[in-house]
């Protein structure tokens, strides 16, 4: 690997998918490797393949599919991790094993062990899984925090034992990015053998520096930067992928260091995220966010009109999107749908996917004077719910000042129409009783949020739902011109998947739920 050329590793479907109520289906696991793999994103950290049978088959199944990236599995210092590891992704066509333990003192007091102790079992450890496998990563979980001699210690043995990419996470989002850079600096200028690994860097957000770490860290010599797709993860979340991106991209003035991720598939994969983890993009987050090519302010609009450069330091188009509204309406035909969809990334629909696609935008064009390029990959985002167990048939709401508020409603429940009508606090309670009239259940609602796809009194809504049942999270999104029809939606589609994750619950821990003692 030349020097000048920085690697991406992206943890979504670890990292992020670990963040609570993120959990995502097999299908939708496979569906956003595929996407990073199209991005060509260099490393795709696809699970963990110990903590339950669902993790390790969808690291199986990526590791198969997967045309360029070269496809990893977490595993804790042990060899009953590491040999599952290794079973999942062995038939990748560039298999990787990621191997860590936490070095600091707080953590090397979990398992009890002493200095000597955790050196030896890195030792051992690194050693079974690069026996295993050539391309083998090591991490000190916590080593910002770890003790400077004990940290060079660590890395050393670790790097003697076969590691090929010693990662330094920061796994609290503790240090800043002086001490980022330094610390890698030093680790390099230190440590025997420094110079024939590739040192990565793990940063999380919980005081706001993952990107500005991750950056730094590059600028110390880090050579690969692990990150995630909206900067999804543990509790304030990871280095987004797409700021690290474009930011290497946007000032290579200062940053001579070249990535080959497609940043004109970022919007795509950012919105696809959000959908399936139900975790919406803020409006003024970087990049991707709702905001970052809008401009309200008169001198800001006056500039853009003169010379769009004034205030846009990349160009909408250079992260997917089109820049103008979509001119399409009820009287377009599916050839016009397909060209838009194609500039919008949609290349490869089949036949019957575009058809899918159409009735539903007819159905909104007729609903709305515009439509947008956001009302689009919207539509897109929608599963069309065929093998749904649960699906609405209608829907019909009476609200208003005066009570009770009632929802009239009829549901197909494993291939049969059933109906009822009850009433709740407000439409939306009356809704969300009725499916639960249909369809009993015990799962709890964590999470409702409603936000506006596009402007004006005829949008759509998008209308996210979180529920959790005996420790399974499933979320379920939707969107609609009508923000309780939305809502019925995003809540049948929620214990769809609810259903979903039960059927594919197996004997075994979940990732949540491993600990870093050896079972």
């Amino acid at each position: 690997m030349t020097k000048d050329k920085v690697l991406i590793f992206d943890t979504t479907l670890r990292d992020g998918e670990q963040s609570p109520g993120a959990t995502m289906t097999h299908a939708e696991k496979l569906e956003i490797a595929e996407l990073l793999d199209e991005m060509g994103v260099d490393i795709i950290e696809a699970g963990f393949p110990i903590a339950s049978e669902g993790d390790f088959k969808a690291v199986s199944e990526i590791a198969r599919l997967a045309k360029t990236s070269t496809i990893c599995g977490l595993a804790r210092a042990n060899y009953k991790d590491i040999d599952r590891c290794w079973e999942a992704v062995k038939h990748a066509r560039s298999p990787r094993i990621h191997t860590f333990i936490g070095t600091s003192p707080l953590h090397r007091a979990i398992p009890n062990l002493t200095m000597d102790e955790m050196a030896q079992r890195i030792h051992d450890t690194v050693t079974h899984a690069r026996n295993l496998c050539e391309n083998v990563q090591w991490s000190p979980m916590d080593a910002t925090r770890t003790e400077w001699d004990y940290l060079c210690r660590t890395v050393e043995i670790a790097i003697k034992a076969g590691a090929t990419t010693i990662n330094i996470p920061d796994t609290v989002g503790y240090t800043a990015p002086v001490e980022s850079a330094d610390l890698i600096r030093n680790l390099i200028a230190t440590v025997p053998g420094a110079d024939d690994v590739i040192f990565a860097t793990h940063c999380h957000n919980d005081l706001g520096m993952a990107t500005a770490n991750s950056l730094a860290a590059v600028e110390g010599g880090a050579r690969q930067i692990e990150c995630t797709i909206n900067g999804l993860g543990e509790r304030a979340g990871n280095t987004a992928l797409e700021e690290v991106v474009m930011a290497l991209k946007v000032r290579g003035d200062i940053m001579p260091f070249s990535t080959e991720i497609d940043t004109t598939k970022i919007m795509n994969i950012s919105r696809r995220v959000a959908a399936v983890s139900g975790f919406a993009v803020q409006f003024n987050k970087a990049i991707v966010g709702k905001n970052a090519f809008a401009h309200e302010s008169g001198i800001h609009q006056d500039g853009m009109l003169k010379n769009a450069e004034t205030f846009e330091i990349m160009r909408p188009e250079d992260v997917g999107l089109s820049g103008t509204s979509l001119p399409l309406g009820k009287h377009s035909g599916r050839a016009a749908l397909r060209a838009k969809l194609n500039e919008l990334g949609f290349d490869d629909l089949a036949d019957n996917q575009l058809k899918d696609v159409f009735v539903r935008f007819k159905d909104l064009a007729d609903r709305k004077k515009e439509v947008f390029d956001d009302d689009l990959l919207a539509l897109m985002h929608q599963n069309s719910g065929d093998e749904d167990r649960l699906k609405l048939k209608s829907l019909r709401v009476v609200c208003g000042t005066e009570g009770p508020q009632t929802a009239d409603m009829v549901m197909e429940i494993d291939g049969a129409d059933v109906k009822t009508s009850a009433t709740g606090d407000g439409p939306v309670d009356a809704t969300f009783n009725a499916v639960k009239a249909l369809f009993p259940h015990g799962a709890r609602l964590q999470l409702y949020q409603v936000s506006a796809v596009t402007e004006g009194t005829d949008a759509q809504a998008t209308v996210s739902v979180r529920m959790e049942e005996e420790g399974r999270i499933a979320t379920g999104q939707s969107a609609d011109t009508d923000t309780v029809v939305a809502s019925a939606k995003a809540y049948i589609n929620a214990l769809n998947r609810l259903l979903v994750r039960r059927e594919e619950s197996a004997p075994g821990y979940d990732v949540k739920g491993v600990s870093y003692k050896d079972r």
